[in-house]
């Protein structure tokens, strides 16, 4: 994408948002910003951070050979650069580029792509290379990150997912014909008074941390998600959820389609749906005695065979106490003889073609089960706090980590494309040894142990060549325009 649409779309995005939350302004006067950081393992050290600080501590340290085995983080830069993260960043943060602000949440988007758990407890980023990447000398210790994500709110989290959204909409990334939507809970073990829920049908009742995702069905990338309480329920997160899917996609007067499963089937979320929301959905209903009735009701001259074993049926459907519809109810059977027959109904807001949306449309709702098992260890697999505020935004910075390395995947190509977030974690952003030096206006970073360097070669090699000729600018904002290239050896 071009630069400067990119910078006007951004303005666009962000030009009510009325976010502009700022440390400084609770600290007094013109006292120095200050930030506690990791020395060593065991050392804890709080630094001077206000931007003349930290200017001359990148800058010292870039001009020092660095080498490390963390410094394949680089990587992802250019997709930063393209992807426009930080001025997503800076919008969010209300921060000019000079600030730390934004650069502590560029480390906490770099730490999501390593997929380590406690990174910044058990120092394993204790290496230089990882810190410049973020644009600090320095790692920032867990309170100074969380001191960050609590002074802005879940809204402005939302916000920012709508506004990363927008920015991938443009690069194509959805097609928002159908999405999926997926209630995704996460074992917490707080002393807090809570709701307890099963993870799956499977598990016991227990405390869960949970968050509410929407995935395109197409492009199995995810869309936005939202936090609750473990006492709030799918019926009232939903429609939360799909208003942040809507203000994402760009409809055109059409109405995509919602997967969803039977936990969505409810009154209230039928009548929201079809009053509310520019969505139609879709979801199995119960086997209940009056499901059951309303199947057995049906004459066989009522189901159309499509082919050997699978006929349809399809009928207005008025639920319980509903003030709305009629909805329809879309029944499928299996089977060739009668006692065979296997019968499975489904409810959707508004009349389609129950044969598209039954075969073809509805089974890739379990494209949402593989993007968990893909790349939930980007930081959707473990809530480390219940505080909500924190925890969505530290979720929306590893929304921004999956957008990176996804487009990542695809520049690659064969195997990196089939490589899952902890894989590509531990192979390339971990696993690199290299080195980092400073030649005239560019940083140039050598690896030693690339895999497939050829590959590596062919889109890293002559990098702000390549940056320049996709209109993208080739400068990095958050390490005070140097340019950067990579060698392979």
């Amino acid at each position: 994408m071009d630069t400067l649409l990119l910078s006007e779309v951004l303005k666009g995005l962000f030009r009510d948002m009325a976010f502009k939350k700022k440390l400084h302004l609770c600290r007094p006067g013109n006292a120095p910003i200050e930030i506690e950081t990791h020395r060593t393992k065991d050392k804890v050290r709080v630094e001077l951070s206000g931007p003349s600080d930290l200017e001359r501590g990148v800058r010292q340290l870039l001009a020092q050979k660095v080498s490390g085995t963390q410094v394949g983080i680089w990587l992802l830069v250019p997709e930063h650069l393209r992807l426009g993260t930080w001025d997503l960043l800076k919008a969010w943060s209300g921060m000019p580029d000079e600030r730390v602000e934004p650069r502590l949440a560029m480390q906490l988007i770099n730490e999501s792509a390593l997929c380590v758990n406690g990174i910044r407890m058990k120092r394993s980023l204790s290496q230089r290379g990882f810190e410049l990447a973020n644009g600090l000398p320095f790692i920032a210790t867990d309170p100074a990150i969380h001191e960050l994500l609590d002074s802005h709110g879940v809204a402005e989290a939302e916000r920012l997912q709508i506004a990363l959204g927008k920015v991938r909409q443009t690069f194509g990334h959805f097609k928002g014909k159908t999405i999926i939507l997926d209630p995704h809970r996460m074992k917490s073990y707080s002393k807090r008074q809570m709701v307890r829920r099963q993870k799956d049908k499977e598990s016991s009742p227990a405390k869960m941390a949970q968050t509410f995702f929407v995935l395109d069905a197409d492009t199995q990338q995810p869309l936005c998600f939202t936090t609750a309480s473990s006492a709030r329920t799918v019926t009232q997160a939903t429609p939360e959820l799909l208003t942040l899917a809507s203000s994402i996609l760009k409809l055109n007067g059409e109405r995509p389609l919602a997967l969803a499963d039977n936990e969505h089937y409810s009154r209230e979320l039928f009548q929201w749906v079809s009053s509310h929301s520019p969505f139609d959905l879709l979801v199995p209903m119960p086997y209940n005695a009056s499901v059951l009735r309303s199947i057995h009701a049906l004459p066989s001259e009522a189901f159309h065979r499509h082919w050997a074993g699978y006929a349809t049926a399809k009928q207005p459907y008025s639920m319980v106490r509903s003030e709305d519809g009629p909805y329809y109810q879309f029944i499928q059977r299996s089977g060739e003889r009668p006692q065979d027959y296997d019968f499975k109904a489904f409810l959707c807001t508004c009349d389609r073609d129950e044969v598209e949306d039954l075969s073809v449309h509805y089974p890739e709702r379990w494209h949402i089960e593989e993007f968990f098992k893909n790349d939930e260890a980007l930081g959707w697999h473990r809530a480390g706090t219940m505080n909500l505020n924190i925890r969505c935004g530290q979720m929306t910075m590893a929304l921004i980590a999956q957008a990176t390395c996804s487009m990542m995947r695809q520049r690659l190509g064969s195997p990196v494309n089939q490589w899952d977030a902890s894989h590509l974690g531990k192979d390339l952003f971990r696993g690199l040894e290299g080195d980092i030096r400073v030649k005239h206006d560019t940083i140039v970073i050598t690896y030693y142990n690339a895999p497939n360097a050829d590959l590596m070669k062919k889109h890293y090699e002559h990098l702000p060549q390549k940056l320049t000729s996709e209109g993208v600018k080739p400068t990095i904002p958050w390490l005070y325009d140097f340019k950067l290239d990579f060698r392979f050896k």
